[in-house]
This record gives C-alpha cells, structure tokens and sequence, in this order.
C-alpha cells in the first residue's frame, strides 16, 4: 500500500512538472471567424474574401452561388444562432492554446496552424477539419445539446453537439494524423485504436475531464467504471478480442445509443462505445507498466501492446 502511494505520488509530482513546462510554451493563436466575414461579404468584396481564403471556395462554383447562399434564410438562421452561442470566443480559445501548447511538447515538428471558424448547414459528421497548416471549425455543430436545429438527430450525436466538445474534437482530429494506421483486422485492433486516441487526449488535454474526453455524460462512464469487469469478462469468455466478425464494431465501437450485449438489463443501461473504453484502459495500462515513449506508443501494433499490458479491469 505504501509502494503505491509513493508511485502515486511520484507520478503526480512528474505530471505537475511537464504542465509546468508546457504551460512555458505559451502559444498565442488569432482564431479567424471566417464565418462572420462571409455574412457580411459584399458582391464587390467577394473577390478579396476568395483571395483569403482559397480553400473555403470551390474553384467550379460561381460568385453567384455564394452571394445567394449568403442571403438564404437557413444560412441567415445559422449565423444568427453561432453568433449568439459564441459571442465570446474567449474560453474556448483558451483550450485550443493549451491544446497547441502541449502538442508542441509532445511533437516537436509540430507548427501552430491557422485556426477558422465556419459554418457547414449542421454535417456533425465533419465538424472539425485539420491539415498541417489549417485547423477548420464549423460551429454550428456545437450550439447546444438542445438547440432546436439538432431536432431531428439521434440523441446519443446531439449529446456532443456543445461548445465544450470543440477542443475534444480537435484533439481527436490531432490523434488521428499521429497515430499509425493499420489494417484493422479483430476486435482488439478496434479496441487498441480507439483506446491510443483517449490516451492521446489524456496527455493533449487533461483540462477536459475524463467524461469530455470520451464523449459521454459523468453517468455513462460511471456506469462504464462501474461495469468494467463485467465488460472485460464478456469479451474474454465469448472469445471476441481475437474475432474477425465485421459485425462486432458496429456492436461494440461505432457511436451508438448503447452497446450491443444483446442482454436486455444491461443494454437498456449501456452507453455505446464500451469498446473504446476498454482499449482506452489497456493502453493506459501499457503505458503505465512500460517504459515506452508517446510516439512509440502510437505505432506499436495492438497485439503488442496487449502482448505486453497486465490489464486487470476493476472488479
């Protein structure tokens, strides 16, 4: 008990020094609100809004179809509504630099992108776009879990639909352009995949609670935490971590209203994605009994990494 609380200790101690020392960092961003400027955009001033920014604009579509999408009563509604959820910006431009802050602690090469909001009619499916030198967020996706325009999407999506998703959806925009991508074959490379992601998130953004960071409600991984045991033993007894069935992602790590047991008392409770939990608690568990780096971590095969974890979930 002693040994533990000292490695707790220990560890606490090495965790408050690299915030220290990312906090050093201090990246200072200009979020650029692109989608204010094309409401106000002119016919005449078009042109230099085009020049700015080339990659907003489709070279195949002419300036009529921008200056009427610009006046259409759905675009009007849009911006009227992302105007008054972000009127101060402050905050989460706040997140976003501490996000880039502890990215270019971690990744070295990593440049500080030009950050643009935007609007996308509501296509939660892209809500944010990264490249090396752009970081693109369309904010309509985030107005509110109970924003009238998000009526007709299924509950368990609108859940993340809020302001303080953005720079959780960033991070995972991030993880996936450093994590290596193999070809997911089983289960457990599923597992492992989505687990190197909210592993990566712990490290990027460890201001977010752990909630935040997968996507659910504090009760939903209580329920998670709770279930852990349960969980694991139904993926071991049933032989799935090994399993080539296509099918059991859509069962156990695709968003979902809830996970696919197919046992009535537990499924009704279940949040979805318990797959992704579980691999989010075998890689932290490698990583906490492995001297092995982040960017060595995010290329080691899942067999490997499974190979080498003593996962003992919580009973």
């Amino acid at each position: 008990m002693i040994s533990c609380l000292t490695l707790f200790t220990v560890s606490c101690k090495k965790e408050n020094q690299i915030e220290k020392e990312i906090a050093k960092i201090n990246i200072d961003i200009n979020v650029e609100r692109f989608d204010q400027l094309f409401a106000k955009v002119s016919v005449n001033e078009l042109p230099k809004l085009k020049t700015a920014y080339p990659f907003m604009f489709s070279e195949v579509i002419k300036d009529s179809f921008w200056i009427a999408k610009k006046e259409d009563t759905l675009q009007k509604m849009l911006n009227k509504a992302v105007d008054k959820t972000f009127r101060d910006f402050d905050i989460t431009e706040l997140e976003i630099e501490s996000l880039f802050n502890h990215l270019k602690y971690y990744f070295d090469a990593f440049n500080p992108p030009r950050v643009i909001t935007t609007t996308s009619d509501v296509d939660y499916r892209n809500k944010v776009i990264v490249t090396d030198t752009i970081a693109i967020i369309a904010l309509d996706n985030y107005l509110g879990s109970d924003h009238e325009f998000y009526a007709n999407i299924p509950k368990f999506i609108v859940a993340n639909l809020k302001k303080e998703q953005i720079v959780v959806d960033l991070a995972e925009a991030y993880a996936k352009k450093y994590i290596y991508l193999r070809n997911n074959k089983t289960l457990l490379d599923e597992m492992i995949y989505f687990g190197k992601q909210l592993y990566f998130k712990d490290l990027m953004i460890p201001f977010k609670t752990e909630a935040e960071r997968i996507g659910y409600s504090q009760e939903e991984l209580d329920w998670a935490d709770a279930n852990e045991s349960y969980i694991w033993r139904y993926f071991v007894e049933r032989e799935l971590l090994f399993s080539t069935d296509s099918k059991l992602s859509s069962r156990f790590i695709n968003p979902a209203p809830f996970t696919k047991f197919y046992l009535e008392e537990i499924d009704s409770n279940s949040p979805g994605r318990l797959g992704q939990y579980v691999g989010w608690k075998i890689v932290r568990a490698y990583m906490e009994q492995n001297d092995v780096s982040l960017n060595r971590m995010l290329i080691t095969s899942a067999e490997e990494i499974f190979n080498n974890t003593k996962y003992k979930p919580k009973k």
